[in-house]
């Protein structure tokens, strides 16, 4: 039996170690990960730093030392700390990546006490090409010098280099949370146009959250932006979590004062998400020479050439949507208000919202047609003020337009204004002006253009193509029921009737070409009609347009009157930029006058002729056409010399013989039927119907 029991005990399997192995290399594995997790793994330094020198094709050094073969002080868990659990957290005391091959910069980022924390989430996402995301930065000095070349290549992107020249920039990591104790940061970008410095300090406990109220981040910027100086400068009290595509729990007091060129911005607020600006809220203050430098500025903004102006509002920012509602806008002596929403997401971006106001000058608007507000700088506070831009003995506006701007951005803004001040003492405001603006890929249209003033009204659109060198522009406008005795302001002696009076009605469809106002004047082209209904005008005036001096006598001493007007027609041709009179009357009970000749936009040149047709007889009258000669800026009265000349020679000879008969010459006895021709083709034309043209 003893014999049976030692044989099966030699035949039995021997037992199974090599579990127990297993198990002691498992606990010998973590023992490692644990003690390694412990210390920082500090002997990972030098692969760390020759892994992503290889991957950013760059030098990267994790300590003060030169070179990447020299192994770190692995006694200090202060210099070189490494975390891999839970993701990758690394802790260096100097932090240095070299600048790329191709620039001149001494480095790219140079930070010291660095604590870099990143999620494998993001670091997997960053592989597949999505943008980085850096889960917490924290640093108590850095360096930073970021430039991008005019071909698009830019020292902090990684990879091959574009193939085109981006309008943006590429876009820099996402933050969850950025913690500087104090940073400079030089930022050249030359397809921007940006060269600027920034220097960043945050004072007091750096806590990532909740934010305290005694922390203070400031950032002072100063540089050129499109060769504009600019000076920024921002505080925000508590540390800002840059959260990108999170809700962030807590928004930061945020403050701002910024110059650039002469406009000049502040804004005092809170923001949630800095980098992008999201969560911007609050109210701002803006003011400088002309709402077109704040446009510049900004880039891809098209606004128009003003006076000086001044404006309050609110401001919110939400990704690429900006909203802003302006409580107060004061451009030169114009008092608007609105709201807007600008959407950069859109390409181009889009402007959209409302304009309105309770007056507006239209001198301030003069540069947006090529004339030059000329406002005294004090009304604003800019220091400056804006000379006229007509050429010498000129009176048309030629100051080219800005047309690249037009594609820049699209626009829907609907206007409605009370007051809008025609910029001269002699015509009647309108009240008000309502309108839709509407910029679209280089063409902007005013459409659905309505006016009222003097108890008439003024309709239509009004076009600008500018998406070629020469803007093409058109005009179709309709105008009825304007009062002329309101509309014109006409001074007279107590009592008097006015000059002229009636409902003035009519329409023009205008086009014209050209870089300025003055260029498409001298290119108009298209007719232009109006007409005057149960109106009147000052007998004085008729008897003194046809040199009737007996009757002028008359009428001054007996005091004016007015003369009712039977029939008045304007109808006139542009072609090329001259306006020609096709017909032109005016028909009372006294006299027909006749208006002929033409005005030039090209020369800025007159050349009328008026010819006055009495119905009734006149003793003593020197029956001449008038001539109206001269320049737009400088027009001369004139008489033909050879009508009156004659009569007064025959007068003289006639005095010789009998001074009763020199006075011969000078009766009138009128024409009733000239007058009357002219009065039947002046109902006639106010009775034919124009045929509008698409």
């Amino acid at each position: 039996m003893g014999g049976m029991t030692s044989r099966a005990a030699r035949l039995a399997p021997p037992p199974r170690r090599w579990p127990y192995w297993v198990a002691a290399a498992l606990l010998a594995l973590v023992a490692c990960v644990a003690i390694g997790e412990w210390l920082g793994w500090p002997f990972l330094a030098n692969p760390v730093q020759r892994l992503l020198s290889e991957r950013l094709e760059r030098r990267v050094l994790l300590s003060d030392g030169v070179g990447v073969d020299r192994y770190l002080d692995v006694e200090s868990d202060r210099e070189f700390s490494l975390r891999l659990i839970g993701g990758l957290r690394l802790q260096v005391t100097h932090l240095e990546i070299a600048a790329p091959v191709w620039s001149r910069a001494p480095h790219t980022v140079r930070a010291r006490d660095v604590e870099l924390d990143l999620d494998y989430t993001d670091l997997w996402r960053a592989h597949r090409g999505q943008r980085l995301r850096v889960a917490r930065l924290k640093a108590s000095s850095l360096d930073a010098q970021l430039e991008r070349l005019a071909d698009g290549r830019a020292s902090w992107q990684v990879g091959p280099a574009p193939t085109a020249t981006p309008l943006a920039p590429p876009p820099l990591p996402q933050w969850g949370s950025l913690q500087v104790g104090s940073g400079l940061v030089q930022y050249r970008d030359a397809p921007l146009a940006i060269d600027v410095n920034a220097r960043l300090s945050l004072q007091g406990d750096a806590t990532p959250a909740p934010a305290s109220p005694g922390q203070r981040l400031q950032v002072d910027i100063s540089g050129r932006v499109r060769k504009l100086p600019v000076k920024i400068e921002a505080v925000a009290y508590g540390v800002l979590p840059w959260a990108a595509g999170e809700v962030p729990s807590q928004p930061v007091p945020l403050s701002v004062q910024a110059s650039v060129g002469r406009a000049q911005f502040s804004f005092l607020g809170s923001a949630t998400e800095v980098a992008s600006l999201t969560g911007l809220t609050g109210r701002f203050s803006l003011k400088g020479p002309s709402l077109a430098a704040v446009g510049d500025v900004l880039g891809g903004v098209t606004l128009p050439t003003t006076a000086p102006f001044r404006m309050d509002g609110l401001l919110h920012v939400l990704g690429d949507s900006w909203r802003t509602q302006i409580l107060d806008a004061t451009i030169g002596r114009s008092h608007l208000n609105g709201a807007f929403v600008y959407d950069a997401a859109r390409n181009p971006p889009l402007l959209s919202g409302r304009l309105g106001g309770s007056r507006l000058m239209l001198v301030d608007l003069g540069p947006v047609v090529g004339t030059t507000a000329i406002v005294p700088a004090v009304a604003v506070g800019t220091g400056a003020e804006v000379k006229p831009s007509q050429a010498a003995g000129k009176v048309l506006p030629n100051r080219p337009f800005d047309l690249p701007t037009l594609s820049a951005m699209d626009a829907n803004v609907l206007i409605d204004i009370a007051n809008v001040d025609l910029n001269t003492s002699y015509l009647e405001p309108l009240e008000p002006l309502r309108g839709h603006l509407v910029l679209q890929g280089g063409v902007l249209s005013l459409r659905e253009l309505e006016a009222r003033t003097a108890q008439g009204r003024l309709a239509g659109e009004v076009g600008l193509d500018g998406r070629n060198a020469v803007a093409l522009w058109n005009a179709k406008l309709r105008w009825d029921g304007v009062r002329l005795e309101r509309w014109i302001h006409q001074k007279r002696a107590s009592g008097a009737p006015p000059f002229v009076s009636g409902a003035m009605s009519g329409q023009a469809t205008l086009t014209g070409q050209g870089r300025s106002t003055a260029e498409i004047l001298a290119s108009l082209k298209g007719p232009l009609r109006s007409e005057l209904r149960g109106g009147s005008i000052s007998h004085l005036v008729i008897e003194a347009a046809g040199l009737d001096i007996a009757q002028s006598l008359g009428v001054m001493i007996k005091g004016d009157d007015a003369l009712p007007v039977h029939c008045a027609v304007a109808d006139l041709v542009a072609d090329r930029g001259v306006l020609r009179t096709r017909v032109v009357v005016l028909d009372t009970s006294d006299s027909t006058v006749w208006i002929d000749g033409s005005l030039s936009m090209v020369s800025e040149q007159l050349d009328l002729r008026a010819v006055v047709s009495p119905k009734d007889k006149s003793p003593l009258a020197l029956r001449s056409p008038l001539h109206v000669r001269g320049s737009f800026a400088d027009p001369q009265l004139q008489l033909e010399k050879g009508a009156i000349g004659g009569k007064l020679a025959a007068s003289v000879l006639l005095g010789l013989i009998n001074p009763l008969a020199a006075l011969l010459p000078l009766v009138d006895m009128g024409s009733a039927e000239d007058a009357g021709r002219g009065a039947t083709g002046c109902q006639g034309l106010m009775q034919r119907k124009p045929t509008p043209k698409s």
